[in-house]
C-alpha cells in the first residue's frame, strides 16, 4: 500500500511538473511574441517617420546648390570620369549652360552611354567624349597629344575622376592604384594642359578631394604603400594630396589668370563605394541621408562658373562655400615636398 500511494503521488508529481514546464513554455512563447509584436511596431514607427521625414531629411542631406545663372557659351570645358555619378552630372549641367564639354573616361562604351543620356535630356548638348586611363601615364600623354590637335582653348578642367578603397593593386607606371589614379594621373594630366589652360585665360581648374583627408597624412616613406597597404588609409593619404596639390599649384600659378580651387562634394550616392562591403553596407543603411549625384555635383559647378570665384584660388568648398581644411592639408612645406615627389616619380619638371 506505502508503495503505491508513493507511485501514486509521484505520478501527481511528474504531472504537476509537466504542467508547469507548459505554462512556462506558454509564457515564454507569449513574451516572444510580445518582443516581436514590439520589435515590428518600432520597425513600423521608424519607417512611418521616415517616409514623413523624408523630404525635409533629403533637402538637409541635399546641401548647397550652384545659384549662378553664368553661361559657358564659346567655353571649353575638360572633365574626367564623366561618365557616371557627380562627373556626369556636373557635364551635363555645363554642356546645358553652352559649353562644348569633353568627357574624359577610361571606359568609352560607358561614356557613350552617358553622353547619349545627356543628349536626351538637353538635345543640343555638345559633349564629346576622349578615351583617358589616368592609371596609365602613356594612356594620359596620347590623350593629350590628341586633345591638342583638336583643341584651341580649354578654360575649366575639372579633376573628378577616382577610384576608392581598391585591395592592393598597381598602375601601369607600377603606382599603388588609389594615389596613381585620384592624385599622379592628375598631376601629369594637369602638368601637360598647363600651357593651354594658360593661354586661354581667364581659366579654372577643379580638384574634387574630399573629407576624408581630414585623417589622411602624406606617408614619403612608403608614398606607394610598399610596405604595408590599408585600402581606407590610402584613400585617405590621395585625398589628402588633391589638397596639397591644389595649394601649391595655386602658389606656381600665382598671377596667371588660372585659378584651381579644391571641393568636397559630400556624401553621394554612387558606385565609388564599390570596392568596400562594409562601406557599401553603410551607404545602403543610410542612403536617405546621402546627396544624389545632382546634389553632389553641385559645388563642382559651383567652382567652375561663380562669377564670384574669377579671381580666386587655393581654397577649398563644401557645399557651394568655402570650407575648412585640416592641419596637414594647409602645411606648405608638405605640400613642396610632395609636389617634388610626385614629379620625380612621373620623370618632369614644372618648367612653365
Amino acid at each position: 500500500m506505502m508503495r503505491e500511494r508513493e507511485r501514486e503521488t509521484e505520478r501527481h508529481t511528474e504531472r504537476d511538473t509537466q504542467r508547469e514546464t507548459h505554462r512556462e513554455r506558454h509564457r515564454q512563447r507569449i513574451r516572444v511574441m510580445m518582443e516581436l509584436v514590439l520589435i515590428v511596431a518600432g520597425l513600423v514607427v521608424v519607417a512611418l517617420l521616415m517616409v514623413l521625414t523624408a523630404p525635409h531629411i533629403r533637402k538637409y542631406s541635399a546641401g548647397g546648390t550652384c545659384m549662378s545663372m553664368a553661361r559657358l557659351d564659346g567655353k571649353t570645358v575638360l572633365i574626367t570620369g564623366a561618365n557616371t555619378g557627380i562627373g556626369k552630372e556636373t557635364a551635363l549641367d555645363l554642356a546645358i549652360r553652352g559649353a562644348r564639354v569633353i568627357m574624359a573616361c577610361r571606359d568609352v562604351e560607358k561614356g557613350e552611354e552617358a553622353a547619349t543620356s545627356i543628349r536626351h535630356i538637353y538635345r543640343e548638348a555638345n559633349v564629346e567624349v576622349r578615351e583617358l586611363d589616368l592609371a596609365d601615364t602613356s594612356s594620359i600623354r596620347a590623350f593629350v597629344q590628341r586633345l591638342l590637335r583638336e583643341v584651341n582653348h580649354l578654360h575649366v578642367l575639372i579633376n573628378n575622376a577616382g577610384v576608392m578603397m581598391c585591395p592592393y593593386v598597381k598602375t601601369n607606371d607600377g603606382f599603388e592604384m588609389q594615389l596613381g589614379v585620384n592624385h599622379l594621373g592628375h598631376f601629369l594630366l594637369t602638368y601637360l594642359l598647363i600651357g593651354l589652360l594658360k593661354r586661354s585665360a581667364p581659366a579654372r581648374i577643379v580638384v574634387v578631394s574630399s573629407l576624408a583627408h581630414n585623417v589622411g597624412w602624406i606617408r614619403f616613406h612608403d608614398l606607394l604603400s610598399q610596405g604595408s597597404y590599408n585600402s581606407g588609409l590610402a584613400y585617405c593619404q590621395s585625398k589628402l594630396a588633391n589638397l596639397l596639390f591644389t595649394r601649391e599649384l595655386a602658389r606656381r600659378l600665382k598671377g596667371s589668370s588660372v585659378t584651381v580651387n579644391s571641393v568636397h562634394p559630400g556624401l553621394v550616392r554612387s558606385d565609388l563605394v564599390r570596392h568596400s562591403t562594409i562601406m557599401s553596407l553603410l551607404f545602403s543603411l543610410f542612403s536617405l541621408f546621402l546627396k544624389s549625384p545632382r546634389d553632389g555635383a553641385q559645388t563642382s559647378i559651383y567652382c567652375a562658373v561663380a562669377e564670384e570665384l574669377h579671381s580666386l584660388t587655393g581654397k577649398h568648398f563644401s557645399d557651394c562655400a568655402p570650407a575648412s581644411v585640416a592641419p596637414q592639408g594647409r602645411n606648405e612645406e608638405t605640400a613642396r615636398k610632395l609636389w617634388d615627389a610626385s614629379s620625380e616619380l612621373l620623370g618632369i619638371v614644372w618648367d612653365h
